[in-house]
């Protein structure tokens, strides 16, 4: 199954609150396509570490600035689902933080 039928057949792992940030503020300078994924990380902190992740765009481009409900799925389940929602709060990372989002309990 290729990763834009993954956003937009999979059903949520996790669901958070996404703001992705403004191209001046460090955000990306396009639209995230269908199709897109990235590292989410709990912390900013050196070394940085995460886990690879599709958020659910369906056929619906994530712009910078945007803010959204969004669903998640990852590539390494079962740890990256305990981390984050124990973290309550992770970052969305493509070389640099270029978005953040909160975790809404049970997917409400």
């Amino acid at each position: 199954m290729s990763r834009r039928n993954i956003q937009r057949e999979a059903a949520p792992q996790i669901v958070a609150d996404v703001r992705m940030y403004e191209t001046s503020d460090g955000g990306r300078a396009t639209p995230a396509l269908p199709g897109w994924g990235c590292p989410l990380i709990v912390s900013k902190s050196q070394p940085i570490s995460g886990w690879d992740a599709l958020p659910l765009l369906r056929d619906d481009p994530l712009r910078p600035g945007e803010s959204r409900r969004l669903g998640f799925v990852f590539l390494s389940r079962d740890e990256a689902i305990a981390a984050i929602t124990r973290a309550g709060r992770f970052y969305l990372w493509e070389g640099r933080v270029i978005g953040e989002a909160t975790v809404v309990p049970n997917g409400s």
